[in-house]
């Protein structure tokens, strides 16, 4: 089998690839390679009823399918160069912004149309947050919701099916170099193509690294995020919340200097697990749909760590630590804020009695436990430099979710065309560390698309 062009990986930078290319040149034949299911059939088999823990799945429904690990997100596109990756560094600062405009407009015409912008620019908030020594950032932000993220795919998908050959529950074992371009191996069958857009996501990163490694490809090791979700009651925020829906800020301690923020904010959403490569972490989500909404509001808090001399493995620091919640949980951990700086342990009967009702069943435990002191110090300063613009953050009964943990890809050496040192090989989305956000993934693939069709 010949094509054109095979994309590998059908999350969203895969999928504005193919969107882009269809858009752009409807005679190419374009293949779409999936480790996962399709969207219709991604369902994690957990409850919180019968099914509490991750049973190790062959492909986890929540992180691989059509979608990515995007899909059961809370459909957030930042339109920004601030946070979310460093894609302006390769197309320029004003062609990522109109990239991500570009995808936002795609992602209205396929089933967004109703959901609010929400901005930061001109907020008292920024006034605020700088008195207390915080930085909001800024940025544009599109919500869309678990469940209207879930119809825009839907769509996408319906619309891209009789164009695009897609391959589901078909991993790729490796890529090689061809006659004119480049072999596709899966299990049982090998497929050709003139070009290949890599786009296989955070949890593609060890394959990722095999490829680098097979083909001489460049790369860099990236940082790791480490941190807890924090989960308290929806009215204490919500005077940022809505009006910025999400506010990314950021705070640089006194005791270390480390820059600890906040990301991925769910105002009246649900704590969730994430499952990456068979380890269990935090995450969250957030609903348009009124009737979905719950009384609390979610956010993690994050420290970065990264390591170059002689120790390179970041993501493999982030995993040991994960690993180590997961031992002594079960799973995720939760603690009360009181318990943590009380020094003591928690447990289901204070858990129980505390102002927070619990979105997620996780094992009441000891955070300190689990996460180094530095990485813990932080977390605290920050909850208290918090307090003073939402005061209730550090309360007795705030709950903490561990770990939370982000994986990012090592960055992958890359032209400004995002093309490697093999010509026609492009490496896109959170898969080349450059991109770390679902708008940043999205354009990326958008801005592949037209390079491949304008040559």
């Amino acid at each position: 089998m010949k094509y054109d062009v095979i994309i590998v990986g059908a999350g969203p930078g895969g999928i504005f690839s193919a969107y882009e290319l269809m858009k752009n040149n409807k005679k190419l034949k374009v293949a779409v390679f999936e480790a996962g299911h399709s969207l219709e059939k991604r369902h994690c088999p957990i409850d919180g009823d019968k099914v509490k823990n991750c049973i190790g799945c062959k492909s986890c429904s929540i992180m691989s399918g059509f979608g990515g690990a995007g899909a059961f997100s809370d459909g957030k596109y930042n339109i920004t160069n601030d946070f979310g990756g460093t894609l302006y560094e390769y197309v320029g600062r004003k062609e990522a912004i109109d990239l991500m405009k570009y995808v936002d407009g795609i992602n209205m015409k396929y089933g967004g149309e109703g959901t609010k912008m929400y901005s930061t620019a001109g907020t008292q908030f920024k006034k605020l947050c700088l008195q207390n020594k915080l930085n909001l950032l800024d940025a544009s932000v599109r919500h869309l919701g678990t469940d209207i993220n879930f119809i825009v795919l839907e769509n996408l998908y319906a619309d891209l099916k009789d164009k695009v050959d897609f391959f589901f529950d078909t991993p790729v074992t490796e890529i090689e170099l061809a006659e004119g371009g480049y072999r596709v191996r899966c299990e049982s069958e090998s497929y050709e193509c003139e070009k290949c857009i890599i786009s296989v996501g955070r949890s593609g990163s060890k394959w990722m690294e095999t490829v680098c490694k097979k083909l001489d490809i460049p790369t860099k090791s990236n940082r790791v995020d480490i941190g807890v979700r924090v989960e308290l009651p929806a009215v204490i925020f919500s005077h940022l919340t809505d009006e910025l829906y999400e506010s990314k800020i950021v705070y640089r301690t006194e005791k270390f200097e480390d820059n600890v923020r906040t990301f991925c904010m769910n105002p009246y959403g649900i704590v969730v697990n994430e499952n990456t490569n068979g380890i269990v972490t935090v995450n969250g989500h957030s609903y348009e749909d009124v009737e979905k909404r719950t009384a609390n509001t979610n956010f993690a808090l994050l420290v970065a760590k990264h390591f170059s001399e002689p120790f390179k493995d970041s993501n493999g620091y982030g995993e040991s630590i994960a690993r180590l919640s997961n031992m002594l949980g079960g799973g995720v951990i939760v603690q009360r804020f009181g318990d943590l700086v009380r020094g003591r342990r928690s447990n289901a009967k204070r858990i129980e009695e505390g102002l927070v009702q619990p979105t997620l069943a996780a094992t009441p435990g000891d955070l300190s436990l689990v996460l180094p002191k530095r990485i813990l110090d932080g977390i605290i300063e920050m909850i208290y430099a918090l307090d003073k613009i939402a005061p209730g953050t550090a309360n007795d009964d705030t709950l903490l979710y561990g770990v939370e943990v982000k994986f990012y890809n090592m960055e992958v050496e890359l032209d400004q065309n995002l093309e490697c040192c093999h010509k026609g090989l492009y490496i896109i989305g959170d898969g080349s560390g450059v991109t770390h956000s679902l708008s940043h993934a999205s354009a990326s693939g958008v801005y592949v698309a037209r390079k491949i069709t304008e040559s």
